[in-house]
């Protein structure tokens, strides 16, 4: 038998994984300490988690962060899955540019998508605050839904959609009954990838903010620019947890999608 030994790749990748989560592994420990600074852990408490319930003005924050999310991440997942059938349908030089415009948000830096926001707006006339954010979020989650919807398209048999409809289907039949089932795991990811997005976008948020209506991530900035507050830490760590059940829920969808997809190719096969 071959011993297996340690490489540098293994190495490097341990590396990697440890600059990435020790920080956060430091922030969620002092979350529990009964202290009120970083310098020294000072013994187990839920105290700093009392003072973030008991903050009106941060629990108003986390229901317009879920708000905003939640209608984002829902209306980009309607208009990204209808984005998606239309390139899927579309003809190979339209094609191929609807699907270089839809990249061009996934590309582009953060700051130059907020900063265009906010000229955009102000152009308009919108005044900045709830409206303002969740057309900011709607517009940069749609992409991601199409991205993650379109695979599921391209996976699907055609023979699919001809068998409905030399049955008589309508097209909506066709619509409601084969496709959007056999896309349903794309339509779940792409759903619970703009949601995470959503929750935890800052940049574009800082710039099409105002009015008095904030969202976790800017307010966990204000704050921390003020002092060092471990009620803060106690957010960060409750922002991970729900964004880390957010990445379990979307890789079991895949996985179960994925599989669902190799059982359908074995049955069309064995067909044949």
């Amino acid at each position: 038998m071959k011993k297996q030994r340690w490489s540098w790749g293994k190495t490097y990748l341990a590396l990697v994984f440890v600059i990435l989560y020790a920080p956060i592994l430091y922030l969620v420990v002092f979350s529990f300490s009964s202290g009120q600074t970083m310098e020294k852990y000072h013994g187990f408490s839920w105290q700093h988690y009392a003072d973030l319930l008991a903050d009106t003005r941060m629990i108003t924050i986390v229901i317009n962060t879920l708000l905003v999310a939640f209608l984002a991440s829902l209306l980009a997942t309607i208009i990204g899955t209808l984005g998606a059938l239309a390139i899927k349908d579309a003809r190979r030089p339209w094609k191929n540019s609807l699907l270089s415009l839809n990249n061009v948000l996934m590309v582009s830096p953060d700051v130059i998508i907020g900063a265009s926001f906010l000229i955009f707006f102000t152009m308009l006339g919108v005044r900045l605050g709830f409206v303002s954010v969740l057309l900011s979020h709607i517009a940069f989650c749609i992409p991601i839904v199409v991205l993650m919807v379109l695979p599921k398209l391209n996976e699907m048999s055609p023979t699919l959609v001809d068998a409905a409809y030399d049955l008589g289907a309508s097209r909506w039949q066709v619509l409601s009954r084969v496709i959007l089932p056999s896309i349903a795991p794309g339509i779940f990811a792409g759903y619970f990838m703009a949601f995470t997005y959503s929750l935890d976008d800052f940049a574009v948020t800082f710039f099409v903010t105002g009015n008095g209506f904030s969202t976790l991530s800017v307010e966990i900035y204000s704050r921390a620019r003020q002092g060092i507050n471990l009620e803060i830490n106690a957010l960060s760590t409750l922002m991970f947890i729900v964004s880390l059940l957010l990445v379990i829920g979307y890789y079991l969808i895949s996985k179960r999608g994925g599989r669902r997809t190799r059982i359908v190719a074995v049955k069309e096969g064995d067909a044949q």
